[in-house]
């Protein structure tokens, strides 16, 4: 009988899930887990957009030190609007975009973004232009009849 995974190393229950389970269930379980642990904002929009943190920090104008900072301690109070805007685009990219796909979505310049991507448009501080271009991609709204 095999023991509860809780009761296993993280490595013997991988092993275990990945010999008795097919890739995309894995890869549902994957996510959700991810969902599950990483649940601040800033950690979420740099691994989902697949970002360094000198990436991240481009963003939000800062340095990688100063960026680094944020992840240890949060964001500045001043900062706290950009860091919402990013979330719910990233929460709304992770709905309806398979993860692995994500940044590559945010890296393709779009004709309604002025041919720009969502990543340079965020770099410019138009953190909130990002926000209402991801929900405008998802409002399934236009589509129906």
């Amino acid at each position: 009988m095999t023991a509860p995974l809780v009761d296993m190393s993280p490595e013997d229950a991988a092993a275990l899930l990945a010999s008795r389970s097919d890739p995309v269930w894995r890869r549902r379980f994957v996510d959700e887990l991810d969902r599950t642990v990483r649940t601040d904002p800033l950690e979420r929009f740099v691994e989902l957009w697949g970002l360094s943190n000198a990436g991240a920090a481009r963003v939000f104008g800062v340095s990688r030190q100063a960026f680094s900072k944020w992840l240890r301690h949060g964001p500045p109070a001043s900062r706290s609007r950009a860091v919402a805007d990013l979330a719910v685009a990233t929460d709304l990219l992770d709905r309806y975009v398979k993860r692995e796909r994500i940044p590559a979505v945010v890296r393709r310049s779009a004709p309604n973004l002025g041919g720009r991507s969502l990543f340079e448009l965020a770099s410019t501080g138009a953190t909130d232009e990002v926000a209402e271009a991801v929900a405008t991609m998802f409002d399934l709204r236009r589509v129906q009849p």
